[in-house]
């Protein structure tokens, strides 16, 4: 079976053209790779860049040069390269992501993001509706919240919420940014439960947790990022 996420040297940095074209490095020769059914874990102190590299394997950030590639029923893709048409294929069909914070469209139901993901795979509506609130239920969401927007919730259950919209699907590959940083013990104890579960079934995972007592619970591998850290330019 193909590794799921190999990355090859890659290099990225900022170019702050407001500053006279200052660069600002953020990561370089960035070297690891995922295995299916094991949860990897970005490690190093705040800033050294995790989250880019996140969003660097999410498309959300182009890179100055290496590879991304993400494997699939034997189909390889190099993100890094891919063009938005391609990675918004490869975020429906592979990559799954929780990010920290919620971004959802205005009026729109907390069942009905949680859901989205599955009738974007064509799962009919009322089964994912079904799969989005038993999810929500296994947070511990109060049902009367299941049909509000929630914009309007607080931080730990809007987290609820965009981890039930991640992990409702069955991405071989799945980025989790911070994905316990508001919730209570309870809530955290699910979510371990539910990257256990994932990487049974055999999902690559890939993380970063500030929360010590929820990484040793699911990493298998602490990938030192501080390895990676470019030295910084002068201004």
């Amino acid at each position: 079976m193909a590794t799921p996420l190999v990355v090859s040297e890659v290099c990225k940095s900022f170019t702050m053209h407001l500053r006279d074209g200052v660069r600002l490095p953020v990561v370089e020769n960035v070297n690891f790779s995922v295995a299916a059914g094991e949860c990897a874990v970005l490690g190093g102190p705040s800033g050294i860049g995790k989250s880019s590299i996140l969003k660097i394997l999410y498309g959300n950030y182009s890179v100055d040069s290496g590879q991304v590639l993400i494997t699939c029923d034997d189909v390889t893709v190099d993100i890094a390269g891919a063009d938005p048409r391609a990675i918004l294929t490869i975020r429906r069909d592979v990559v799954g992501y929780v990010s920290q914070f919620l971004r959802t469209v205005p009026r729109v139901a907390a069942v009905d993001v949680v859901a989205e993901p599955l009738l974007a795979k064509g799962v009919a509506h009322d089964e994912a509706r079904d799969r989005a609130g038993a999810l929500l239920a296994r947070l511990n969401l109060p049902e009367r919240l299941w049909s509000l927007p929630p914009a309007t919730f607080s931080g730990g259950e809007q987290q609820r919420v965009n981890i039930a919209r991640g992990f409702i699907t069955d991405h071989p590959l799945l980025l989790l940014d911070e994905p316990t940083a508001s919730l209570d013990a309870a809530n955290r104890a699910v979510v371990v439960d539910l990257i256990r579960a994932k990487k049974e079934a055999g999902t690559a995972l890939l993380g970063i947790f500030h929360d010590q007592d929820v990484r040793e619970a699911v990493a298998d591998r602490i990938i030192d990022v501080s390895l990676f850290s470019a030295p910084k330019e002068a201004a």
